[in-house]
């Protein structure tokens, strides 16, 4: 884990690109005007009401452009990446740029599992039924935007509360047919991290492809990440209207897992670990085609065929905080370490039609979709692994203790038609069935004394309504109510032990997601977003406990409660120019969530005891991330800072820690940023910056699964510097 990867840059090689130091001087002359366009450009957009078959108006929709952000792409900073989007809670994890752990609105930010993920419009959780986190992990260089939808996207996107995230990435240079980008980084706890990229154009054929490699020994003890990356998009254009784009990207890393922590361990040294032989590593492929062809000025046709394949693996001593990982006496040696093999096997075919009308003197524009998933997620676990500290697969025993298969046949229609009422006014109905089912089968060693659940049935019939009324023509008044579900997972059906069983009539989660709001532009120089929002979440999964019949008491994982988040999320930014080639600018992007449970009951020690008026867990009431940022000629800089109150862990809301650190309250943190840019010319740009300013101690949440339960310490102080070449 402590390899070292070299990044450099040949810059002889400049005159083979056609570079000469005449052509450098020439940029240089037109620098002024570059940096203008950059300062003007919006760091922060809206969708087109219409675009790649989807319907965004009247949605509560933001739009980061990448390439104007100052922000540390190498670690994946989500408090950077999302600074300006109100109300994202981030997961820090750990700070090895693996992956993104976000949510919105009281949801649950575990890999980012409540969204509907995707890369360029191709779905990427590794199983919406099955497992919806997103594995894949591709670096946040690759990419020219991120777009977020929120959950009244539900009717478009299908299983999820917390809406759609795609993230999109940099397009072939059109203008040569060889164009190369290499941006390198190198930063504290020896991150090296090298992106390099080709592209080009030809007739009517284009292409983008990349390899990427980042190290990092991270922050904590123990600790490291090795990650790679690779991808390759061919276009082709036979016909005027007619495109098609075949795309193959792979992620693949290994984390060393350095444990979780006890209160009074964190607050003797957060950096400490408490395991040495645990790893995590994800390896997926993500193959897709997509057609889309312009059939004439009114109607479209799109049409995504892709897949999820590969594999999550871990190797682990699973046991609290508290628990040794120690070297037995009598034997020399560690225990025995848990290997579990996760395989992916998803396949997605969604075909979507646009077609814009006029009836009765109104505008419309119809859209319409099929979706077709077909699922096989493969479960091993509980494999008796090797007594090493290196990552190894290997079984000392044949066999798994559960080896399971969860497949799921699942179909989905929906329609939305934008009705344009009055020059200014839109209203969007839509509706959305989902109808399929999930089947599991496989053995579990432990469990053979009660059935379990075999097959789940989804059957669904959504509603939605957006509304969009444009006051000017820079400032809208918006407003939407759809339908959600969450269909009932693979963890939330498999016993944990012999004494746990399974509800057979499992519910799957449903309610709504509700938005009213107003956005737009005062003057030139004041951008704002104001909305209040409620998401109601039925039937969620918990655990109670009960009685058969001969009075024995066991655990039954059933749905235990519903509840209710209302909120308000504010983005207001104020930037303008103060003297020549001088800008400045603030924002603040601030949300308030209160969280609670509007009813159910959860196991609580030998009983059950009610959560309803409890607040959620890991639900804080505020989030806010204010910043200044600076520019003068090509250099720019941002100070932000990000504050998070305090929350719970469990539905009881326990306030106390435990002695293992699984169960208390998360305190308030508040961290300092500060990133800087230089853009030299246009073939030069430098970053750098110092995340956690003041090496403030905190952490984010204290997670009931995987990676374990207990604190997982962020980073603290850190610093990078990334040089990026473009040619």
């Amino acid at each position: 884990m402590k390899k070292h990867y070299s990044c450099f840059l040949l810059l002889s090689f400049l005159p083979f690109f056609g570079i000469a130091q005449e052509d450098t001087l020439r940029s240089v002359k037109v620098l002024d005007e570059v940096i203008f366009k950059a300062w003007q450009k919006k760091d922060i957009g809206r969708l087109p009401d219409l675009q790649n078959g989807f319907l965004n108006s009247g949605r509560k929709n933001e739009v980061i452009h990448l390439g104007t952000a100052t922000t540390n792409m190498a670690l994946k900073a989500g408090r950077q990446l999302f600074a300006k989007i109100p109300g994202v809670f981030v997961y820090d994890m750990d700070g090895s740029g693996n992956q993104l752990n976000i949510a919105t609105r009281g949801l649950d930010p575990h890999r980012s599992w409540e969204y509907n993920i995707r890369q360029n419009g191709v779905l990427t959780n590794s199983d919406m039924y099955g497992y919806p986190a997103s594995h894949y992990s591709a670096p946040m260089e690759s990419y020219e935007q991120v777009e977020l939808v929120r959950g009244t996207g539900a009717l478009q996107y299908g299983a999820q509360f917390g809406g759609m995230l795609n993230f999109i990435t940099k397009k072939p240079d059109s203008s040569k047919l060889l164009a190369f980008e290499s941006i390198n980084t190198a930063g504290s706890y020896n991150l090296l991290s090298t992106y390099n990229a080709v592209s080009g154009t030809y007739k009517n054929f284009s292409y983008y492809a990349y390899y990427y490699k980042r190290h990092s020994d991270g922050y904590r003890d123990q600790s490291g990440s090795d990650a790679e990356a690779q991808y390759i998009q061919l276009n082709y254009r036979p016909a005027a209207r007619f495109y098609i784009s075949a795309e193959l990207g792979r992620s693949k890393y290994l984390y060393k897992i350095p444990g979780q922590l006890s209160d009074s361990m964190f607050a003797a040294d957060p950096r400490m670990a408490t395991r040495n032989r645990n790893y995590f590593n994800p390896d997926i492929y993500i193959p897709s085609i997509k057609f889309r062809w312009e059939i004439n000025s009114k109607t479209s046709l799109h049409w995504i065929n892709s897949a999820v394949l590969g594999t999550r693996n871990s190797v682990l001593f699973d046991a609290f905080a508290n628990v040794q990982d120690s070297i037995n006496r009598n034997t020399g040696e560690y225990k025995n370490r848990q290997v579990d093999i996760d395989r992916f096997n998803s396949k997605t075919s969604e075909l979507r039609i646009n077609y814009q009308y006029n009836l009765g003197g109104m505008n419309m524009t119809l859209a319409s979709g099929l979706v077709f998933m077909w699922n096989d997620l493969n479960r091993r676990q509980l494999g008796k692994g090797s007594t090493g500290s290196d990552f190894d697969l290997k079984l000392v025993e044949p066999g798994f203790g559960r080896d399971m298969h969860f497949k799921t046949n699942n179909l989905a229609f929906f329609i939305e038609n934008a009705i344009q009422v009055l020059p200014r006014f839109t209203v969007t109905p839509g509706w959305r069935m989902e109808t399929g089912s999930t089947k599991f089968d496989g053995k579990i060693n432990y469990y053979t004394a009660y059935p379990i659940p075999n097959t789940i049935r989804h059957n669904f019939h959504l509603f939605g309504f957006t509304s969009q009324y444009e006051l000017t023509e820079s400032n809208q008044l918006y407003a939407g109510i759809s339908r959600s579900y969450r269909p009932v997972i693979f963890k939330d059906i498999v016993p944990g032990s012999t004494y746990e069983q399974i509800d057979r009539n499992l519910k799957d989660a449903s309610g709504y997601n509700a938005e009213a709001g107003i956005r737009g532009k005062l003057g030139d120089y004041f951008t704002y977003d104001l909305s209040l929002f409620r998401l109601v979440y039925h039937n969620r999964m918990g655990t109670v406990v009960a009685q058969d019949p001969n009075g024995q008491a066991y655990t039954f994982k059933t749905n235990t409660g519903d509840s209710r988040t209302n909120g308000v999320e504010l983005f207001v930014q104020y930037r303008l120019p103060l003297a020549s080639n001088f800008y400045a600018g603030i924002f603040s992007s601030t949300s308030y969530m209160d969280a609670v449970y509007t009813k159910g009951e959860i196991a609580n020690g030998a009983g059950n005891s009610p959560v309803k008026g409890n607040k959620l867990e890991a639900v804080p009431n505020w989030i806010s991330r204010n910043g200044l940022e600076l520019m003068y000629r090509g250099w720019s800089a941002t100070l932000l800072y990000s504050y998070t109150s305090g929350t719970y862990s469990d539905a009881l809301n326990t306030r106390i820690p435990s002695s293992n650190g699984a169960r208390g309250y998360t305190p308030e943190y508040g961290i300092w940023d500060l990133n800087l840019a230089v853009q030299a010319n246009s073939i030069f740009s430098i970053r750098a910056g110092i995340n956690n300013l003041m090496n403030k101690s905190y952490f984010t949440k204290r997670p009931t699964f995987y990676p374990g339960p207990g604190i997982w310490p962020a980073d603290g102080r850190n610093i990078y510097v990334t040089l990026g070449v473009k040619i």
